[in-house]
């Protein structure tokens, strides 16, 4: 199947890194290299764009895609959690700016035999990086109702967390599941029949649950967010394009704590905590999709847009 993905914000997240002509420039998440391409336009051959992606299917289609720039890209099969390593195994040590394009992409979503659709019947995978030997069966076939309970609950936010993890529970007892339309029948049987009206699919935060716990997607961004900010040169900036409230949460969080440190209590006069800014957010609140980008690719619909810059 050939790599199709529309990249979202395009314009906008480009902008939001102010491009130099001769500046160094990371995509922590290639994908299909559409952000990667318009970045690339931006510079000079003096200038430099590492791209990083741990599919191997998107460094395939990206290092196609992006062939007539390859004299000032390099491309490395990673997760972006190693960005800081990945930079300076190429001799880099800071850069002019970072773009994180996060969650899963629309090739990952339409390909049925990687198993992230909950519309085509596929066997159960959803593993970003292939070289994952544990699977989204794996997941489904062995954790304990408690646990899955507790991933579909926050990761999932679904309110029927404790009924879809003991119906999963009580069939795989009988024979394990294997494939997403076995899952989705579990699902389906597990909500009531009158929330699945008018509610959206009722796989989808079940779906997103498993996804995000089967490849670590928030502790990776809470653990290597704040080091890709100490990245940046001054003047630096990251860009984030989340598309749930969890992943959205946690940029805001740590933008803010990179700009206001301090811990000080409010009663105290003058900082003695020693903490200092790291920059200002750029982006008090989140940048959307325009309803132009909406009509042509509506799984925009939920993403925002943060920016942060680095000022020392």
């Amino acid at each position: 199947m050939e790599f199709q993905h529309k990249s979202v914000l395009l314009q906008e997240a480009v902008e939001g890194l102010k491009v130099k002509a001769d500046g160094v420039y990371v995509d922590g998440t290639l994908g299909g290299g559409g952000h990667a391409y318009e970045i690339c336009q931006r510079l000079s051959p003096q200038g430099r764009l590492i791209g990083i992606d741990q599919d191997a299917d998107a460094v395939q289609a990206a290092s196609d895609r992006l062939i007539e720039f390859q004299d000032r890209i390099q491309i490395c099969r990673n997760n972006f959690s190693r960005m800081g390593e990945v930079l300076s195994g190429f001799g880099i040590l800071k850069v002019d700016g970072i773009l994180l394009d996060l969650g899963v992409s629309s090739y990952q979503l339409d390909d049925p035999q990687r198993g992230f659709a909950y519309r085509m019947d596929a066997p159960l995978d959803m593993r970003m990086d292939k070289r994952q030997k544990f699977t989204a069966r794996d997941l489904v076939n062995t954790y304990s109702e408690e646990d899955l309970c507790r991933i579909i609950r926050e990761y999932g936010e679904d309110k029927f967390a404790r009924n879809i993890a003991r119906r999963i529970v009580l069939v795989r007892a009988e024979k394990e599941i294997q494939t997403t339309g076995e899952l989705v029948a579990v699902i389906r049987a597990a909500v009531p029949a009158k929330a699945q009206k008018g509610g959206g699919h009722p796989a989808k935060r079940t779906f997103q649950a498993i996804r995000i716990e089967l490849n670590q997607e928030l502790e990776v961004l809470k653990d290597s967010l704040e080091g890709m900010v100490g990245l940046l040169r001054p003047g630096g900036r990251i860009c984030v394009i989340t598309f749930h409230s969890l992943e959205d949460r946690i940029v805001k969080e740590i933008f803010r704590k990179s700009e206001k440190p301090c811990t000080c209590p409010s009663s105290f006069p003058v900082c003695v905590c020693g903490k200092v800014s790291l920059g200002r957010v750029i982006t008090r609140k989140p940048i959307l999709p325009t309803g132009e980008e909406l009509l042509v690719n509506p799984r925009a619909k939920s993403a925002k847009l943060r920016v942060f810059e680095r000022m020392l």
